[in-house]
């Protein structure tokens, strides 16, 4: 019998960890069945306090702090997780779903180069960066729900680059603030607009609206072909997703009611339109003609990664979807998150998204 690491304990800090750093996937990972919830709050976790360790640093520190994450990586994979809950979780994950090495290595790449304070001449770069910090993760929550197949992952990994491009048009004003600069800078050149300016001193011009809108577009291309991916999944899984998909989507959408503005307002879903959104998501699917568009090709490792590791014991697929019980759940998440979100606006302090 394999041995296991994580413990109740652990599984509780990561839920946790969550709850705090993250109401939108918090919210949508409510429609997850158990079998699947809690492996995903043990992945998120992982990535989660990843970013965090080499974001919460000095700039100075943050190339020792990727190496020390890679180090934690390569330690979960040998089953010697170091002291964390975070990593003992993923070390039974990573065992129990078959998922390479390659996908979370390829996340702490994509930290790397955030480290090193890269920036993205064209969209293609800006999607190879995209593809190692939301993609990868994209494609091991759909081998954590028992789906190995290539178009369903393709889809899976669309779905994590439109996420990824809607934060960073929601993020354009507080990421310029901390120096940090993700629009694609030819698309910045083609407006007008000159990085190094408007670093120092980040404005909403139309020009930078209209860049704003240019890579939204994008990311609802890829949320449009990421629907077709959803009915490969199991059924219990379904709402979940598609919730996280609607709502991340969502984002985008305030920020064009905002006149693209991302740099003197933060986008947000309010709780209760997180709930309209979250009931959306159990209706039917629509078509799957997209399922088997060619993946886009910066992906295109995380595929073959997949492909060159079968799992050892195939795993069963979850239990059937209770609707009514599961609803009556996420609605009262749905109150819990919209009083917090009524307290944070009172008091002043940020919303996650």
């Amino acid at each position: 019998m394999a041995v296991r690491h994580a413990d109740a304990a652990d599984h509780a800090a990561c839920r946790e960890a969550i709850r705090t750093g993250s109401r939108s996937f918090y919210a949508a990972s409510a429609l997850l069945p158990a079998s699947v919830r809690r492996p995903a709050y043990g992945l998120y976790a992982f990535c989660r306090l990843s970013d965090d360790a080499v974001d919460d640093v000095a700039p100075r520190d943050r190339a020792a702090a990727v190496v020390r994450l890679s180090n934690r990586l390569a330690r979960i994979y040998a089953g010697q997780p170091m002291e964390g809950a975070a990593d003992r979780a993923l070390a039974d994950i990573v065992m129990d779903y078959a998922i390479p090495q390659t996908l979370p290595a390829a996340l702490i790449e994509g930290l790397a180069w955030d480290a090193q304070g890269r920036g993205y001449e064209t969209l293609c770069d800006l999607t190879a960066y995209a593809a190692r910090v939301a993609a990868s993760v994209g494609a091991m929550m759909t081998l954590i729900m028992g789906v190995r197949d290539p178009h369903v992952l393709a889809r899976a990994c669309d779905l994590g680059l439109a996420m990824q491009f809607t934060n960073i048009a929601r993020d354009v004003g507080e990421d310029a603030r901390a120096g940090r600069l993700y629009l694609p800078l030819a698309w910045l050149r083609e407006a007008g607009i000159d990085p190094d300016v408007f670093l120092a001193g980040p404005v909403l011009t139309p020009p930078l609206e209209g860049v704003i809108a240019r890579l939204l577009a994008v990311a609802d291309g890829l949320y449009s072909r990421s629907e077709a991916g959803t009915g490969g999944l199991p059924l219990a899984c379904r709402p979940a997703i598609r919730a996280a998909r609607l709502i991340y989507a969502e984002i985008g959408r305030d920020i064009e009611r905002a006149g693209h503005d991302a740099i003197g307002r933060r986008a947000r879903v309010p709780g209760r339109r997180k709930a309209v959104l979250m009931a959306r998501a159990s209706l039917p699917l629509g078509s799957d003609l997209l399922l088997e568009e060619p993946a886009v090709p910066e992906i295109a490792f995380l595929l073959e990664a997949v492909a060159a590791q079968a799992p050892d014991v195939a795993r069963s697929r979850p239990a059937w979807w209770n609707v009514p019980g599961q609803f009556v759940r996420v609605l009262d998440l749905i109150e819990v998150l919209r009083e917090r979100e009524a307290f944070t606006s009172e008091v002043g302090s940020p919303a996650a998204p």
